[in-house]
Protein backbone atom coordinates (compact mmCIF):
# COMPACT_ATOMS: atom_id res chain seq x y z
CA UNK A 1 0.00 0.00 0.00
CA UNK A 2 1.44 3.33 -1.09
CA UNK A 3 1.38 6.26 1.35
CA UNK A 4 2.34 9.74 0.15
CA UNK A 5 4.21 12.39 2.09
CA UNK A 6 2.04 14.96 3.88
CA UNK A 7 3.01 17.91 1.67
CA UNK A 8 2.32 16.41 -1.73
CA UNK A 9 0.31 18.17 -4.36
CA UNK A 10 -3.28 16.99 -4.59
CA UNK A 11 -4.52 18.25 -7.91
CA UNK A 12 -3.53 16.45 -11.08
CA UNK A 13 -2.83 18.62 -14.09
CA UNK A 14 -1.24 17.81 -17.37
CA UNK A 15 1.21 19.27 -19.82
CA UNK A 16 0.38 21.47 -22.67
CA UNK A 17 -0.56 19.69 -25.91
CA UNK A 18 -2.16 20.33 -29.26
CA UNK A 19 -5.90 20.72 -28.86
CA UNK A 20 -8.86 22.50 -30.40
CA UNK A 21 -9.83 25.34 -28.10
CA UNK A 22 -13.42 26.53 -27.91
CA UNK A 23 -14.15 30.21 -28.36
CA UNK A 24 -14.32 30.98 -24.64
CA UNK A 25 -10.90 29.52 -23.85
CA UNK A 26 -9.48 31.08 -26.99
CA UNK A 27 -10.68 34.50 -25.86
CA UNK A 28 -9.16 33.97 -22.42
CA UNK A 29 -5.80 33.09 -23.98
CA UNK A 30 -5.87 36.11 -26.27
CA UNK A 31 -6.85 38.46 -23.43
CA UNK A 32 -4.18 37.10 -21.10
CA UNK A 33 -1.51 37.27 -23.78
CA UNK A 34 -2.42 40.91 -24.47
CA UNK A 35 -2.29 41.76 -20.74
CA UNK A 36 1.12 40.20 -20.31
CA UNK A 37 2.55 41.90 -23.39
CA UNK A 38 1.36 45.30 -22.15
CA UNK A 39 2.74 44.67 -18.66
CA UNK A 40 6.18 43.62 -19.90
CA UNK A 41 6.43 46.62 -22.19
CA UNK A 42 5.94 49.16 -19.42
CA UNK A 43 8.79 51.63 -19.16
CA UNK A 44 8.74 51.84 -15.35
CA UNK A 45 9.91 48.61 -13.77
CA UNK A 46 7.97 49.22 -10.52
CA UNK A 47 4.68 49.58 -12.36
CA UNK A 48 5.52 46.60 -14.52
CA UNK A 49 6.18 44.28 -11.58
CA UNK A 50 2.99 45.46 -9.89
CA UNK A 51 1.01 44.64 -13.02
CA UNK A 52 2.65 41.21 -13.34
CA UNK A 53 1.84 40.35 -9.71
CA UNK A 54 -1.76 41.41 -10.25
CA UNK A 55 -2.12 39.30 -13.38
CA UNK A 56 -0.54 36.28 -11.65
CA UNK A 57 -3.03 36.51 -8.77
CA UNK A 58 -6.12 37.10 -10.92
CA UNK A 59 -5.62 34.29 -13.43
CA UNK A 60 -5.29 30.52 -13.20
CA UNK A 61 -1.69 29.25 -13.24
CA UNK A 62 -2.75 26.81 -15.96
CA UNK A 63 -3.84 29.67 -18.23
CA UNK A 64 -0.63 31.52 -17.36
CA UNK A 65 1.37 28.41 -18.28
CA UNK A 66 -0.13 28.40 -21.76
CA UNK A 67 0.36 32.13 -22.16
CA UNK A 68 4.01 31.96 -21.06
CA UNK A 69 5.00 30.13 -24.23
CA UNK A 70 4.20 33.31 -26.20
CA UNK A 71 6.46 35.52 -24.07
CA UNK A 72 10.17 36.15 -24.68
CA UNK A 73 12.22 33.54 -22.77
CA UNK A 74 13.97 36.11 -20.59
CA UNK A 75 10.72 37.38 -19.01
CA UNK A 76 9.11 34.03 -18.24
CA UNK A 77 10.93 33.65 -14.89
CA UNK A 78 9.48 37.02 -13.83
CA UNK A 79 5.96 35.69 -14.34
CA UNK A 80 6.82 32.50 -12.45
CA UNK A 81 8.30 34.40 -9.49
CA UNK A 82 5.08 36.38 -9.03
CA UNK A 83 2.77 33.37 -8.78
CA UNK A 84 0.97 33.52 -5.43
CA UNK A 85 2.03 30.17 -3.85
CA UNK A 86 3.89 26.91 -4.35
CA UNK A 87 0.86 24.98 -5.59
CA UNK A 88 0.37 27.57 -8.31
CA UNK A 89 4.02 27.26 -9.29
CA UNK A 90 3.69 23.47 -9.53
CA UNK A 91 0.66 23.78 -11.79
CA UNK A 92 2.55 26.29 -13.90
CA UNK A 93 5.57 23.99 -14.30
CA UNK A 94 3.50 20.93 -15.17
CA UNK A 95 1.27 22.66 -17.71
CA UNK A 96 3.77 24.85 -19.53
CA UNK A 97 5.87 23.76 -22.49
CA UNK A 98 9.37 22.28 -22.42
CA UNK A 99 11.01 25.46 -23.63
CA UNK A 100 9.65 27.40 -20.65
CA UNK A 101 10.68 24.66 -18.21
CA UNK A 102 14.24 24.72 -19.52
CA UNK A 103 14.33 28.49 -18.98
CA UNK A 104 12.94 28.18 -15.45
CA UNK A 105 15.34 25.41 -14.45
CA UNK A 106 18.22 27.71 -15.37
CA UNK A 107 16.65 30.45 -13.27
CA UNK A 108 15.73 28.46 -10.13
CA UNK A 109 18.32 27.52 -7.51
CA UNK A 110 18.57 24.09 -5.87
CA UNK A 111 16.76 25.20 -2.71
CA UNK A 112 13.66 26.29 -4.62
CA UNK A 113 13.68 23.18 -6.79
CA UNK A 114 13.95 20.97 -3.73
CA UNK A 115 10.83 22.54 -2.24
CA UNK A 116 8.97 22.16 -5.53
CA UNK A 117 9.86 18.50 -5.99
CA UNK A 118 9.10 17.62 -2.36
CA UNK A 119 5.56 19.00 -2.89
CA UNK A 120 4.98 17.32 -6.26
CA UNK A 121 3.59 13.83 -6.96
CA UNK A 122 6.27 11.52 -8.41
CA UNK A 123 4.48 10.97 -11.75
CA UNK A 124 4.32 14.73 -12.37
CA UNK A 125 7.93 15.15 -11.26
CA UNK A 126 9.06 12.50 -13.75
CA UNK A 127 7.29 14.36 -16.53
CA UNK A 128 9.02 17.72 -15.98
CA UNK A 129 12.52 16.33 -15.36
CA UNK A 130 12.62 15.37 -19.03
CA UNK A 131 13.71 18.98 -19.57
CA UNK A 132 16.36 18.97 -16.82
CA UNK A 133 20.05 18.17 -17.38
CA UNK A 134 21.01 14.72 -16.07
CA UNK A 135 23.72 16.10 -13.78
CA UNK A 136 21.36 18.50 -12.05
CA UNK A 137 18.71 15.78 -11.77
CA UNK A 138 21.12 13.54 -9.88
CA UNK A 139 22.10 16.42 -7.60
CA UNK A 140 18.47 17.23 -6.92
CA UNK A 141 17.59 13.60 -6.09
CA UNK A 142 20.29 13.65 -3.41
CA UNK A 143 18.67 16.69 -1.77
CA UNK A 144 14.96 15.83 -1.69
CA UNK A 145 13.16 13.32 0.53
CA UNK A 146 14.74 9.89 0.04
CA UNK A 147 11.39 8.10 -0.30
CA UNK A 148 10.20 10.58 -2.91
CA UNK A 149 13.51 10.35 -4.75
CA UNK A 150 13.25 6.57 -4.86
CA UNK A 151 9.80 6.72 -6.42
CA UNK A 152 10.92 9.24 -9.01
CA UNK A 153 13.95 7.16 -9.94
CA UNK A 154 11.81 4.04 -10.19
CA UNK A 155 9.40 5.75 -12.60
CA UNK A 156 12.18 7.36 -14.60
CA UNK A 157 13.85 4.04 -15.37
CA UNK A 158 10.87 3.02 -17.48
CA UNK A 159 10.73 3.85 -21.15
CA UNK A 160 9.03 7.15 -21.93
CA UNK A 161 6.44 5.37 -24.07
CA UNK A 162 5.66 2.57 -21.63
CA UNK A 163 2.94 1.96 -19.06
CA UNK A 164 5.53 2.38 -16.31
CA UNK A 165 6.01 6.02 -17.22
CA UNK A 166 2.25 6.67 -17.32
CA UNK A 167 1.44 5.13 -13.95
CA UNK A 168 1.48 6.71 -10.54
CA UNK A 169 2.88 4.91 -7.51
CA UNK A 170 0.40 6.59 -5.14
CA UNK A 171 -2.94 4.82 -4.81
CA UNK A 172 -5.23 3.23 -2.25
CA UNK A 173 -4.82 -0.52 -1.72
CA UNK A 174 -6.20 -2.55 1.19
CA UNK A 175 -6.28 -6.16 2.28
CA UNK A 176 -9.39 -8.25 1.76
CA UNK A 177 -10.31 -8.55 5.45
CA UNK A 178 -10.49 -4.80 6.07
CA UNK A 179 -13.93 -3.22 6.37
CA UNK A 180 -15.33 -0.26 4.48
CA UNK A 181 -15.21 1.83 7.64
CA UNK A 182 -11.53 1.10 8.27
CA UNK A 183 -10.67 1.90 4.68
CA UNK A 184 -12.68 5.13 4.83
CA UNK A 185 -10.75 6.28 7.90
CA UNK A 186 -7.44 5.68 6.14
CA UNK A 187 -8.67 7.55 3.04
CA UNK A 188 -9.68 10.54 5.15
CA UNK A 189 -6.27 10.55 6.85
CA UNK A 190 -4.49 10.69 3.47
CA UNK A 191 -6.31 13.36 1.45
CA UNK A 192 -3.35 13.92 -0.86
CA UNK A 193 -3.86 10.60 -2.64
CA UNK A 194 -6.31 10.88 -5.50
CA UNK A 195 -9.42 8.94 -4.44
CA UNK A 196 -10.67 8.85 -8.02
CA UNK A 197 -7.85 6.52 -9.06
CA UNK A 198 -9.72 3.65 -7.46
CA UNK A 199 -9.47 1.33 -4.47
CA UNK A 200 -7.67 -1.96 -5.04
CA UNK A 201 -7.83 -5.10 -2.95
CA UNK A 202 -4.83 -7.31 -2.14
CA UNK A 203 -4.39 -10.61 -0.35
CA UNK A 204 -2.03 -10.98 2.59
CA UNK A 205 0.83 -11.76 0.19
CA UNK A 206 0.31 -8.42 -1.55
CA UNK A 207 -1.08 -9.87 -4.79
CA UNK A 208 -3.83 -8.02 -6.64
CA UNK A 209 -7.25 -9.61 -6.12
CA UNK A 210 -9.81 -7.03 -7.21
CA UNK A 211 -11.08 -3.48 -6.87
CA UNK A 212 -13.95 -1.69 -5.15
CA UNK A 213 -15.99 0.91 -7.08
CA UNK A 214 -16.42 4.20 -5.27
CA UNK A 215 -20.18 3.74 -5.26
CA UNK A 216 -19.88 0.50 -3.27
CA UNK A 217 -17.94 2.36 -0.58
CA UNK A 218 -20.82 4.77 -0.13
CA UNK A 219 -23.94 2.59 -0.26
CA UNK A 220 -22.77 -0.28 1.98
CA UNK A 221 -22.56 -0.28 5.80
CA UNK A 222 -19.18 0.59 7.35
CA UNK A 223 -18.77 -2.88 8.91
CA UNK A 224 -18.97 -4.63 5.50
CA UNK A 225 -15.71 -6.44 4.60
CA UNK A 226 -14.11 -5.27 1.38
CA UNK A 227 -14.04 -8.83 0.04
CA UNK A 228 -17.86 -8.78 -0.15
CA UNK A 229 -18.10 -5.66 -2.33
CA UNK A 230 -14.99 -6.03 -4.48
CA UNK A 231 -15.10 -6.91 -8.16
CA UNK A 232 -12.56 -8.91 -10.17
CA UNK A 233 -9.88 -7.10 -12.16
CA UNK A 234 -10.44 -8.12 -15.77
CA UNK A 235 -7.73 -6.00 -17.38
CA UNK A 236 -4.23 -5.12 -16.21
CA UNK A 237 -0.84 -4.40 -17.75
CA UNK A 238 2.79 -4.64 -16.80
CA UNK A 239 5.17 -1.70 -16.52
CA UNK A 240 6.81 -2.76 -19.79
CA UNK A 241 3.54 -2.62 -21.77
CA UNK A 242 3.43 -0.01 -24.50
CA UNK A 243 1.29 3.08 -24.26
CA UNK A 244 -0.55 1.91 -27.40
CA UNK A 245 -1.63 -1.22 -25.52
CA UNK A 246 -2.78 0.90 -22.59
CA UNK A 247 -4.78 3.20 -24.87
CA UNK A 248 -6.43 0.24 -26.61
CA UNK A 249 -7.55 -1.31 -23.31
CA UNK A 250 -8.89 1.90 -21.80
CA UNK A 251 -10.70 2.93 -24.98
CA UNK A 252 -12.30 -0.44 -25.65
CA UNK A 253 -13.40 -1.31 -22.12
CA UNK A 254 -13.92 2.25 -20.76
CA UNK A 255 -11.60 1.64 -17.82
CA UNK A 256 -11.32 4.51 -15.34
CA UNK A 257 -8.23 3.12 -13.55
CA UNK A 258 -5.93 0.51 -15.04
CA UNK A 259 -3.72 -1.41 -12.57
CA UNK A 260 -0.06 -2.06 -13.36
CA UNK A 261 1.41 -5.28 -11.95
CA UNK A 262 4.75 -7.08 -12.02
CA UNK A 263 5.36 -10.69 -13.06
CA UNK A 264 4.21 -11.91 -9.61
CA UNK A 265 0.90 -9.99 -9.83
CA UNK A 266 1.99 -7.43 -7.23
CA UNK A 267 0.38 -4.03 -7.72
CA UNK A 268 3.09 -1.47 -8.55
CA UNK A 269 1.08 1.42 -9.99
CA UNK A 270 -2.18 2.73 -11.37
CA UNK A 271 -2.92 4.48 -14.67
CA UNK A 272 -5.89 6.81 -14.53
CA UNK A 273 -8.10 7.83 -17.44
CA UNK A 274 -6.52 11.30 -17.37
CA UNK A 275 -3.09 9.73 -17.85
CA UNK A 276 -4.37 7.89 -20.91
CA UNK A 277 -5.83 11.09 -22.39
CA UNK A 278 -2.42 12.68 -21.96
CA UNK A 279 -0.78 9.72 -23.72
CA UNK A 280 -3.30 9.93 -26.58
CA UNK A 281 -2.51 13.62 -27.10
CA UNK A 282 1.21 12.91 -27.06
CA UNK A 283 0.81 10.05 -29.54
CA UNK A 284 -1.37 12.19 -31.81
CA UNK A 285 1.23 14.98 -31.79
CA UNK A 286 3.99 12.57 -32.78
CA UNK A 287 1.91 10.88 -35.49
CA UNK A 288 0.82 14.14 -37.09
CA UNK A 289 4.38 15.46 -37.04
CA UNK A 290 5.76 12.30 -38.63
CA UNK A 291 3.11 12.36 -41.34
CA UNK A 292 4.28 15.87 -42.16
CA UNK A 293 7.90 14.70 -42.24
CA UNK A 294 9.20 16.68 -39.26
CA UNK A 295 10.13 16.28 -35.61
CA UNK A 296 7.36 16.64 -33.02
CA UNK A 297 9.57 18.01 -30.25
CA UNK A 298 10.28 21.59 -31.21
CA UNK A 299 8.84 24.82 -29.87
CA UNK A 300 7.79 28.15 -31.26
CA UNK A 301 10.97 29.79 -29.99
CA UNK A 302 13.48 27.37 -31.52
CA UNK A 303 15.99 28.99 -33.89
CA UNK A 304 15.58 28.82 -37.65
CA UNK A 305 18.51 26.42 -38.01
CA UNK A 306 16.87 23.86 -35.73
CA UNK A 307 13.58 24.17 -37.56
CA UNK A 308 15.45 23.55 -40.79
CA UNK A 309 17.25 20.49 -39.45
CA UNK A 310 14.02 18.91 -38.17
CA UNK A 311 12.31 19.26 -41.54
CA UNK A 312 15.13 18.88 -44.05
CA UNK A 313 15.77 15.09 -44.01
CA UNK A 314 12.43 14.07 -45.47
CA UNK A 315 12.33 17.04 -47.82
CA UNK A 316 15.48 15.67 -49.44
CA UNK A 317 13.34 12.76 -50.64
CA UNK A 318 10.93 15.24 -52.22
CA UNK A 319 13.80 17.12 -53.88
CA UNK A 320 15.31 13.99 -55.40
CA UNK A 321 11.92 12.76 -56.59
CA UNK A 322 11.27 16.15 -58.17
CA UNK A 323 14.54 16.00 -60.09
CA UNK A 324 13.63 12.53 -61.36
CA UNK A 325 10.22 13.83 -62.42
CA UNK A 326 11.90 16.62 -64.41
CA UNK A 327 13.96 13.98 -66.20
CA UNK A 328 10.85 11.98 -67.06
CA UNK A 329 9.05 15.07 -68.41
CA UNK A 330 12.09 16.11 -70.44
CA UNK A 331 12.35 12.66 -71.97
CA UNK A 332 8.66 12.67 -72.89
CA UNK A 333 8.81 16.20 -74.28
CA UNK A 334 11.56 15.22 -76.71
CA UNK A 335 9.26 12.59 -78.22
CA UNK A 336 6.07 14.58 -77.92
CA UNK A 337 4.46 16.29 -80.81
CA UNK A 338 1.01 17.49 -81.76
CA UNK A 339 -1.50 16.05 -79.38
CA UNK A 340 1.05 14.80 -76.86
CA UNK A 341 2.30 18.34 -76.32
CA UNK A 342 -1.08 19.29 -74.87
CA UNK A 343 -0.98 16.30 -72.51
CA UNK A 344 1.87 17.99 -70.61
CA UNK A 345 -0.47 20.76 -69.44
CA UNK A 346 -2.48 18.23 -67.39
CA UNK A 347 0.44 16.82 -65.39
CA UNK A 348 -0.38 18.91 -62.25
CA UNK A 349 -3.97 17.66 -62.43
CA UNK A 350 -2.87 14.02 -62.63
CA UNK A 351 -0.28 14.21 -59.85
CA UNK A 352 -2.56 16.27 -57.60
CA UNK A 353 -5.57 13.98 -57.87
CA UNK A 354 -3.62 10.74 -57.59
CA UNK A 355 -1.56 12.14 -54.71
CA UNK A 356 -4.63 13.14 -52.73
CA UNK A 357 -6.32 9.79 -53.27
CA UNK A 358 -3.16 7.92 -52.29
CA UNK A 359 -2.65 10.08 -49.21
CA UNK A 360 -6.26 9.52 -48.15
CA UNK A 361 -5.81 5.75 -48.40
CA UNK A 362 -2.51 5.78 -46.49
CA UNK A 363 -3.85 8.10 -43.78
CA UNK A 364 -6.91 5.92 -43.17
CA UNK A 365 -4.73 2.81 -43.07
CA UNK A 366 -2.19 4.41 -40.71
CA UNK A 367 -5.00 5.46 -38.39
CA UNK A 368 -6.43 1.93 -38.32
CA UNK A 369 -2.97 0.53 -37.63
CA UNK A 370 -2.32 3.07 -34.87
CA UNK A 371 -5.64 2.25 -33.19
CA UNK A 372 -4.88 -1.48 -33.31
CA UNK A 373 -7.74 -2.27 -35.71
CA UNK A 374 -5.65 -4.04 -38.37
CA UNK A 375 -5.55 -7.61 -37.08
CA UNK A 376 -4.49 -10.61 -39.12
CA UNK A 377 -8.12 -11.58 -39.62
CA UNK A 378 -9.31 -8.16 -40.80
CA UNK A 379 -6.22 -7.17 -42.81
CA UNK A 380 -7.37 -8.60 -46.15
CA UNK A 381 -10.84 -7.09 -45.88
CA UNK A 382 -9.50 -3.65 -44.90
CA UNK A 383 -6.95 -3.59 -47.72
CA UNK A 384 -9.52 -4.76 -50.28
CA UNK A 385 -12.00 -2.06 -49.27
CA UNK A 386 -9.38 0.68 -49.49
CA UNK A 387 -8.22 -0.53 -52.91
CA UNK A 388 -11.76 -0.66 -54.25
CA UNK A 389 -12.55 2.77 -52.78
CA UNK A 390 -9.46 4.34 -54.35
CA UNK A 391 -9.96 2.75 -57.76
CA UNK A 392 -13.68 3.59 -57.78
CA UNK A 393 -13.00 7.22 -56.80
CA UNK A 394 -10.29 7.58 -59.44
CA UNK A 395 -12.53 6.07 -62.11
CA UNK A 396 -15.44 8.38 -61.33
CA UNK A 397 -13.25 11.49 -61.42
CA UNK A 398 -11.35 10.29 -64.50
CA UNK A 399 -14.53 9.71 -66.49
CA UNK A 400 -16.02 12.98 -65.26
CA UNK A 401 -12.88 14.93 -66.22
CA UNK A 402 -12.83 13.42 -69.72
CA UNK A 403 -16.51 14.18 -70.20
CA UNK A 404 -16.04 17.80 -69.08
CA UNK A 405 -13.12 18.33 -71.48
CA UNK A 406 -15.04 16.78 -74.39
CA UNK A 407 -18.11 18.87 -73.54
CA UNK A 408 -16.01 22.03 -73.55
CA UNK A 409 -14.68 21.12 -77.02
CA UNK A 410 -18.20 20.52 -78.27
CA UNK A 411 -19.67 23.71 -76.79
CA UNK A 412 -16.87 25.93 -78.04
CA UNK A 413 -17.14 24.41 -81.49
CA UNK A 414 -13.42 23.69 -81.61
CA UNK A 415 -11.17 20.94 -80.38
CA UNK A 416 -8.66 21.59 -77.67
CA UNK A 417 -6.07 20.50 -80.22
CA UNK A 418 -5.98 20.71 -83.97
CA UNK A 419 -5.37 16.96 -84.25
CA UNK A 420 -8.68 15.35 -83.30
CA UNK A 421 -11.78 16.38 -81.30
CA UNK A 422 -11.81 14.82 -77.86
CA UNK A 423 -8.28 13.41 -78.17
CA UNK A 424 -6.92 15.20 -75.11
CA UNK A 425 -10.14 14.39 -73.23
CA UNK A 426 -9.60 10.67 -73.83
CA UNK A 427 -5.92 10.79 -72.88
CA UNK A 428 -6.55 12.78 -69.71
CA UNK A 429 -9.49 10.59 -68.70
CA UNK A 430 -7.64 7.30 -69.08
CA UNK A 431 -4.42 8.79 -67.68
CA UNK A 432 -6.22 10.11 -64.60
CA UNK A 433 -7.77 6.72 -63.93
CA UNK A 434 -4.36 5.06 -64.28
CA UNK A 435 -2.65 7.63 -62.07
CA UNK A 436 -5.29 7.32 -59.36
CA UNK A 437 -5.02 3.54 -59.42
CA UNK A 438 -1.25 3.87 -59.00
CA UNK A 439 -1.71 6.32 -56.13
CA UNK A 440 -4.17 3.96 -54.45
CA UNK A 441 -1.79 1.01 -54.67
CA UNK A 442 1.05 3.10 -53.28
CA UNK A 443 -1.08 4.61 -50.52
CA UNK A 444 -2.33 1.21 -49.35
CA UNK A 445 0.80 -0.92 -49.59
CA UNK A 446 3.48 1.64 -48.63
CA UNK A 447 2.43 1.82 -44.93
CA UNK A 448 2.27 -1.99 -44.78
CA UNK A 449 5.71 -2.29 -46.34
CA UNK A 450 7.32 0.24 -44.00
CA UNK A 451 5.65 -1.37 -40.99
CA UNK A 452 7.06 -4.74 -42.06
CA UNK A 453 10.65 -3.43 -42.26
CA UNK A 454 10.37 -1.64 -38.91
CA UNK A 455 9.82 1.95 -40.08
CA UNK A 456 6.96 3.95 -38.54
CA UNK A 457 4.17 3.83 -41.18
CA UNK A 458 3.17 7.39 -40.27
CA UNK A 459 6.44 8.56 -41.81
CA UNK A 460 5.66 6.91 -45.15
CA UNK A 461 2.25 8.59 -45.29
CA UNK A 462 3.82 12.01 -45.79
CA UNK A 463 6.76 12.98 -47.99
CA UNK A 464 7.66 9.45 -49.12
CA UNK A 465 4.24 8.48 -50.47
CA UNK A 466 3.74 11.92 -52.00
CA UNK A 467 7.10 11.95 -53.76
CA UNK A 468 6.90 8.40 -55.07
CA UNK A 469 3.32 8.94 -56.16
CA UNK A 470 4.26 11.96 -58.29
CA UNK A 471 6.87 9.92 -60.12
CA UNK A 472 4.71 6.81 -60.48
CA UNK A 473 1.47 8.52 -61.54
CA UNK A 474 3.22 10.85 -63.99
CA UNK A 475 5.11 7.97 -65.61
CA UNK A 476 1.93 5.93 -65.97
CA UNK A 477 0.11 8.96 -67.38
CA UNK A 478 2.80 9.54 -70.01
CA UNK A 479 2.81 5.86 -70.99
CA UNK A 480 -0.96 5.89 -71.32
CA UNK A 481 -0.87 9.14 -73.29
CA UNK A 482 1.74 7.75 -75.67
CA UNK A 483 -0.09 4.45 -76.07
CA UNK A 484 -3.50 6.03 -76.68
CA UNK A 485 -2.12 8.52 -79.17
CA UNK A 486 -0.23 5.76 -81.04
CA UNK A 487 -3.24 3.42 -81.27
CA UNK A 488 -6.06 5.85 -82.00
CA UNK A 489 -4.60 9.12 -83.16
Amino acid sequence: MEIPSNDEHDEKTYPQGIELLDSKIGRIDDLLKEKLERAFHKQTSKVRLHDIAKIACEHSPIDLAYAASHLPPNVRPVLYDHLPNRDAKIKFLVNTDGDTRVTLFRHLNDVELRKIFNSMPPDEAVWIIEDMPERRFRRLMDQIDSKKAGRIRALKQHDRKSAGRLMTSEFFAFTMDMTIGEAAVYIRDNPRIDFAKGIFILNHAGELQGYVPTRNMMINPPHTPLRQVMRPVLHKVTAESTREEVIDLVERYRISSLPVVDIDNYLVGVISHEDVVEAMEDLADETIARMAGTNERFTSHDPITRRFLTRAPWLIVTLLAGLVNVGVMSSFQQRAGGILTFALFFVPLITGMSGNIGLQCSTVLVRIMAMGGLSLGSRRETITKELISGVFTGSIFGISCGFILYLLSFLTGASLTPAAPGAVAAIVSIGLIGGCCAGTLLGVFAPLFFARIGVDPAISAGPIVTSLNDFLSMTIYFLIAWGVSTLFF
